[in-house]
């Protein structure tokens, strides 16, 4: 009997007796299991090898090496122009959130249209039971297929690329805001637009059309015309959800006293263009 015949014969009887008992959990799954998992993390270590040294330090900043550059700043946990942003893979609803917009039609575009989708790759393999399964006789389902996959990845290079307003485009808005709203000379006003324009308010709030409607934060172009009063704009910014029960706005407290009554000052200026 030849090698290769020899080996043949093994690999049958090999099969034969898994079929016949089975195998145990240990050593064999275990063992894949462990060495799959040495694989991965080594992969990762020796990419993290690589990024590290790759990159060379050349005076104040960083070449970029064969993964890219190091980093070069610090996170700042006192900024107040960050803005977050998700992860790639959820950049699609990212987007989703300035197609539909608070509250006449996020829900839909947030949880109804995802649900909906979900609902449907869920049931389809209980609908669909026929035995065909060539790609170019399932013409309904590989349209689908290819639709969800294209807008899938359109929303995600859009929520991608997409721009947020950061403060030195929101500071330059500060004297148009002064001269619609009639605050031009108020120094505490003015000033309490510019910390309004660095403290990521924007983000959520919408002041003479600039800025995002996020989460039903309401527009403060007019605040002023409520005439709640400084004193209730302070409190309002040291606790939001002390003055408006259920409020999703964090806290500004952390401005200090100074700033707050600037801000408090500039919003009840805001009564809507003159």
């Amino acid at each position: 009997m030849s090698s290769l015949e020899k080996n043949r014969a093994d690999h049958k009887r090999y099969k034969e007796d898994v079929k016949k008992e089975g195998k145990p959990f240990f050593p064999y799954a275990l063992f894949h299991d462990s060495l799959m998992q040495l694989v991965v993390v080594g992969v990762i270590i020796a990419l993290s090898v690589i990024w590290k040294f790759t990159a060379q330090h050349e005076g104040g900043g960083t070449h970029p090496g064969l993964l890219g550059p190091l980093y070069t700043e610090k996170a700042d946990p006192g900024t107040v122009s960050f803005v977050p942003r998700p992860d790639w893979y959820f950049y699609f609803l990212f987007y989703l959130l300035r197609i539909f917009k608070w509250p006449d039609s996020v829900i839909l575009g947030t949880v109804g249209i995802p649900t909906l989708l979900l609902v449907i790759a869920i049931a389809l393999p209980f609908v669909d039971r026929r035995r065909e399964r060539h790609p170019l006789r399932r013409p309904v389902a590989m349209i689908t297929a290819v639709l969800v996959i294209v807008a899938m990845g359109t929303l995600t290079w859009k929520g991608a690329v997409a721009k947020e307003p950061i403060a030195s485009e929101a500071g330059a808005l500060v004297p148009m805001w002064a001269q619609k709203q009639g605050f031009k000379g108020n120094a505490d006003a003015e000033a309490g637009a510019k910390l309004f324009s660095q403290s990521g308010c924007l983000n959520c709030h919408v002041y003479t059309g600039a800025g995002g409607q996020n989460l039903g934060a309401p527009e403060l172009t007019a605040e002023g015309a409520k005439g709640r009063g400084i004193d209730w704009q302070i409190k309002h910014l040291q606790c939001p959800s002390c003055v408006n029960a259920g409020s999703p706005m964090p806290s500004f407290k952390t401005l200090g006293a100074d700033n707050l009554k600037k801000l408090a000052t500039f919003l009840e200026a805001s009564k809507g263009p003159k």
